[in-house]
């Protein structure tokens, strides 16, 4: 069958140019890593020319691992979801299907390692074809409608659950910090230099506490409100253990869980907006889900102010389409500043 591809995720990649960090994928010999056409390579394909594929490689994978489309899709900034079921035991999955960038190359070994603790359950993948089929988690159930307090709460109990040693497959947090250091030693438009120089401050302090090697952690960068999603009502029954939340959508490094507090404070917009003290608000959130996972609170507020920071260079190099999202970050990033 044909997969009609919705007109607003073709929207949302159509005009991108190739990843060029995306390169061949290893075969890594199991059904949950998947095999890799000989002499493939996976990377390097602009947004135009795979979605001219997409439809292709959609059949190919319903019919590879007997499959049968059972709903709508939905999708996200960069993948296409479909609900499916299983021919032969009807059992309910997703099939995701992403279009090639450097973030995902790892996605399935993030969510091999933690083999459905804490996080969704990896059935297959086609390393490929950036292709995941996905235990089905209630789309209608995240914590983006869960009170603010107790939303925060069950995000450090997700950074628990997850914990774990990295390996070597996975690009090291220590490693990113020489091309942050370039990016913020040159004035940026729109971002005071007093946040440039305490960005630049805080990586200093932080390195050195950096784990390498079997001390790196398996960390979950983008583990927001939205990124964890509750069971499906009868898998909850049937498997008390794994918590009433699971992440989806892994973005991992090997690094402390210090670092991916941040997504949590920049996320849910209008709350912070509606608070009385934003600043107070966006520090509370921190403070809990570092309370909770059992992290260390400088850390974690240096970690977010320099993430914050990142992210308001990295809309500089946008133009005035941005400008709201820049001047947003730096109004956050202050109330993480040391005074």
């Amino acid at each position: 069958m044909t997969v009609p591809i919705p007109a607003s995720f073709r929207a949302e990649i159509a005009g991108r140019a190739p990843d060029g960090a995306v390169g061949p994928c290893e075969n890594s010999g199991s059904a949950a890593g998947g095999a890799v056409s000989s002499g493939r390579a996976a990377g390097g394909v602009s947004g135009d020319d795979w979605l001219v594929r997409l439809p292709r490689l959609l059949d190919e994978r319903l019919d590879a691992w007997d499959l049968v489309v059972d709903g709508e899709p939905w999708h996200g900034a960069c993948a296409l979801v479909l609900p499916v079921r299983r021919i032969a035991d009807h059992h309910r999955l997703v099939l995701k299907v992403t279009w090639p960038h450097a973030e995902a190359r790892t996605e399935r070994l993030a969510l091999r390692a933690w083999g459905g603790r804490g996080a969704v359950r990896l059935e297959a993948a086609h390393p490929a074809d950036f292709a995941l089929l996905l235990e089905r988690l209630d789309g209608d159930r995240d914590l983006e409608h869960v009170g603010i307090l107790a939303a925060c709460e069950a995000l450090g109990d997700l950074f628990r659950r997850l914990d774990r040693p990295a390996t070597p497959q996975f690009d090291t947090l220590a490693a990113q910090i020489p091309r942050w250091r370039g990016k913020l030693s040159a004035p940026v438009p729109g971002v005071p230099r007093r946040l440039l120089q305490q960005t630049l401050s805080h990586l200093d302090d932080l390195a050195p506490g950096l784990a390498d090697g079997a001390g790196a952690r398996l960390v979950h960068t983008d583990l927001h409100f939205m990124n964890a999603l509750a069971p499906l009502a009868e898998d909850r029954e049937h498997d008390l253990d794994r918590g009433g939340w699971l992440a989806i959508d892994p973005k991992p490094l090997a690094g402390e869980w210090a670092y991916a507090v941040a997504p949590a404070v920049w996320n849910r917009v209008e709350e912070t907006a509606r608070a009385h003290s934003a600043s107070v608000h966006v520090r509370m959130r921190a403070d809990i889900i570092a309370d909770v996972a059992g992290l260390d609170p400088d850390r974690v507020r240096m970690w977010t102010f320099v993430r914050l920071v990142l992210n308001a260079v990295d809309a500089s190099d946008h133009g005035d389409a941005a400008t709201p999202f820049r001047t947003r970050m730096i109004a956050l990033a202050k109330a993480f500043a040391v005074p």
